[in-house]
Parts: C-alpha cells; sequence; structure tokens
C-alpha cells in the first residue's frame, strides 16, 4: 500500500473511533476519561481479519472464526459494553490484570493503555497467537498472551487485583474467584434465565470482601454465553 494510502487509512481508522467513541461509548454513560481516552487510541480494526474490519467500529457483536473445526466462534463484546465493564472496574495503573477470553487482543490492548501488567487468556491457541501479534504490532509489551481453558484461569500469575472476562457466564467462576487478591475485583457479564425460552444478562462486579465474594449489577447486558462458562442444560416436568 503506498505511503499515501496508508495515511488516508490512519486517518479514515481515527475518525471512525471517534465517532464511535462519542455516539456508543459517551452515550451509555461512560465517563471515566483514561477509559475514554484508551478507546480513542486503540484502532479496533487492527484486530479484525480483512473481511471485518468494516464493522470495527460497530455496534454489531463481531464472531470471530475459531481456528478448529466444530469449535464454536467467539464473539467480541459491543464497545460501549467493554467501555463500561471497564469504567465499573476502577482500574488502577498498578493492577495486575487477568483479561479472560482474549480473542484477538483488542480488550487487551485497551486495558494495556489503563495499567501496567496483563495477562491475556486465550482457549485457542491460533486466536492467542494472533493477539500477541497484534499487540506487538502497537508496540504494547506489558500484556504476556497465555493459552489455556478460560474456566482455570492463569494460576502462575495469580492473585490479579482485576479479573475482566470478555463475554458473558453462566457458571464455573470458583477457580478464578480463588485467583484474585484480597480486595480484588471481578466483572463480568452474567446471563440467567428469564422465562422458559428468553435468557437475561447483567454485567456484574465480584468483589473478595474477606474471602467472600460480594456480587453488584451494574448495566443490563445480554450476549452470548462462552461455551466454557456455559452451564448444563436443565428439564423441568
Amino acid at each position: 500500500m503506498a505511503q499515501d494510502e496508508v495515511a488516508r487509512a490512519e486517518r479514515v481508522s481515527h475518525d471512525l473511533r471517534r465517532v464511535m467513541v462519542d455516539n456508543q461509548v459517551r452515550t451509555f454513560d461512560v465517563t471515566d476519561q483514561r477509559v475514554l481516552e484508551a478507546f480513542y487510541l486503540i484502532p479496533r480494526d487492527k484486530f479484525l481479519p480483512a473481511d471485518l474490519q468494516s464493522l470495527a467500529y460497530s455496534d454489531a457483536q463481531i464472531a470471530l472464526k475459531p481456528s478448529e473445526a466444530n469449535a464454536e466462534s467467539r464473539v467480541l463484546l459491543p464497545p460501549m459494553f467493554l467501555a463500561k465493564l471497564m469504567q465499573g472496574a476502577t482500574i488502577d495503573i498498578n493492577d495486575r490484570v487477568l483479561l479472560v477470553a482474549s480473542a484477538t487482543g483488542y480488550a487487551a490492548a485497551i486495558l494495556a493503555e489503563l495499567t501496567t501488567s496483563v495477562v491475556a487468556l486465550e482457549s485457542d491457541a491460533a486466536m492467542s497467537a494472533t493477539a500477541a501479534a497484534n499487540l506487538l504490532a502497537l508496540g504494547l509489551s506489558n500484556v504476556t498472551c497465555v493459552t489455556g481453558p478460560l474456566t482455570k484461569g492463569h494460576a502462575e500469575g495469580a492473585p490479579y487485583d482485576l479479573i475482566l472476562i470478555d463475554g458473558a457466564v453462566e457458571c464455573n467462576l470458583d477457580t478464578l474467584f480463588a485467583q484474585l487478591a484480597p480486595k480484588g475485583r471481578l466483572l463480568t457479564i452474567e446471563t440467567m434465565s428469564s422465562g422458559a425460552t428468553r435468557r437475561s444478562g447483567k454485567a456484574t462486579r465480584f468483589d473478595n470482601v474477606g474471602g467472600e465474594m460480594s456480587a453488584r449489577a451494574l448495566f443490563d447486558a445480554t450476549v452470548p454465553v462462552l461455551p466454557e462458562f456455559r452451564d448444563a442444560p436443565r428439564f423441568s416436568f
């Protein structure tokens, strides 16, 4: 690509990021200036394959193809949900953070602008490798990408001040809770039954208070449940 084309593409990306933040993130009551600046700064299109880059700054739920046959797509949180989760996490520059379900690295890049140490966990090895390459291309050296089961967390780096799950959950949080530091917090979107066929979700903050988990709902948000955190189906007669 010629130099002038690269410059034009960068200008377009910058303009689209500003529109995304102003029209989606700010209007969802995200007011934390550090979070807003991080979303302005990180180009979301750089973390998507070419065929999905046109959707990078929309509010659509973007599904990334898995590397393994028969595996489910990884659905990224819409930017407004991700930003409000991060605002609700009250991230400190010195926090040690575990990101669960890092996919191709976008949320990890945002976190890298907000704190000094991020571990990005992904169960899909190819996605994890892509995330590492994407982060390296942006010069973000404070993220460690690791591969493994999402529900197991990453005990080698524990305890964490913050664990953020980039997706919805129904169960299987106990191991992650055990990796929180005293006064640490875990943020995710918790999905629960709502009637016979509907399911609703709430962004939830869990705080480690003396070894007990205290939960607080932050806002309504319904997104697909990560397969590893899906509850077994129950039948009623």
